[in-house]
């Protein structure tokens, strides 16, 4: 499966500057392999030690928080658009 990948801007150095990437995969798990392979090192700033995904980078697929589906077996549908966002943190 074929899905579009958004890249925040931190972890476009990885991409060579690119907003979008495309990547192969069933699940968000294979995906974020195939995102690795063609952009080395991403994965590591997505994933933490153990493989899970680090607890402050939200992950979409389409409109769904994988978080509240099926996390890395979340299913990525060809045509999906994934979504890697940072979350802030801040305040006064």
């Amino acid at each position: 499966m074929s899905v579009t990948v958004r890249i925040p801007t931190i972890l476009r150095t990885y991409t060579g500057g690119s907003s979008e990437v495309t990547a192969e995969g069933a699940t968000l798990q294979e995906v974020l392999a195939d995102l690795d392979r063609n952009h080395q090192g991403i994965a590591g700033r997505v994933l933490d030690d153990e493989g899970k995904l680090r607890r402050f980078v939200n992950v979409y697929v389409n409109d769904d928080d994988v978080r509240f589906t099926e996390g890395l077996a979340t299913k990525t549908p060809d045509g999906a658009g994934i979504s890697i966002i940072p979350a802030v943190a801040g305040g006064a």
